[in-house]
């Protein structure tokens, strides 16, 4: 394997650190793993907790698209490298579902308590980005129908659960937001092709269970 590879990947498992790096990570994303992004909108430099969006109450300043808009997102490399050189301090974001992975988020806390429980079964999960607020687990692509089956057959979902599949988006690592640092909770495995995510059954299901059985009522965010 190409040693810019190596690279890419050794900086993908570092969190915190966005600079120079990014187009390193975009690349590997889009080119490596077949992950369509682009660049997000980025935070007001002037006053990071604002976007450079038009809207004065974003809130995900940074963490989402704006110019070019979500349609825009793309695997081709020459495309991300001109993205990435004419803003090389732009989020990464993805662009959730088709052949991309799609995610379950929760916030932070809840998720902390709800991966011990998970780790504590024994349950198997891929990559986990974290942002300060919130934690995303990356499921395998899924349909709006199959989502609606899974919810509809549960006695119980908490409210502050959120799924991101065809049409949504997430900031990828090592981003950094108006909101803070994007980084990895559970990094991908180093060397691998194209990092292995679970269907989203097993995590709706694990999480469910995780949540009720440790009495976690994660607040509505």
């Amino acid at each position: 394997m190409r040693e810019i590879l190596g690279k890419r990947r050794r900086l993908l498992s570092q969190s915190g650190d966005a600079g120079p790096e990014l187009i390193d990570s975009a690349l590997t994303f889009a080119e490596d793993w077949q992950w369509p992004v682009l660049p997000g909108a980025a935070a007001d430099q002037r006053s990071t907790s604002r976007c450079t969006c038009p809207d004065p109450e974003c809130t995900v300043p940074g963490a989402h698209p704006f110019d070019p808009g979500l349609l825009a997102a793309t695997c081709d490399a020459r495309m991300v490298r001109w993205w990435w050189g004419n803003r090389p301090a732009a989020p990464i974001i993805l662009a959730t579902g088709g052949a991309a992975p799609c995610a379950v988020s929760l916030p932070a806390l809840a998720a902390s308590r709800a991966l011990v429980a998970l780790d504590e079964q024994g349950m198997r999960l891929g990559p986990v980005v974290a942002s300060p607020t919130r934690w995303f687990i990356l499921v395998r692509p899924y349909s709006m129908e199959q989502l609606g089956e899974l919810l509809y057959a549960k006695d119980f979902v908490p409210g502050s659960l959120r799924f991101h599949g065809e049409g949504g988006y997430l900031a990828l690592p090592p981003s950094v937001t108006g909101n803070g640092d994007i980084r990895w909770e559970r990094a991908p495995l180093p060397g691998s092709a194209s990092p292995w995510v679970p269907d989203v059954e097993a995590v709706v299901d694990a999480v469910v269970d995780a949540l009720t059985r440790t009495g976690v009522s994660a607040p509505e965010l």
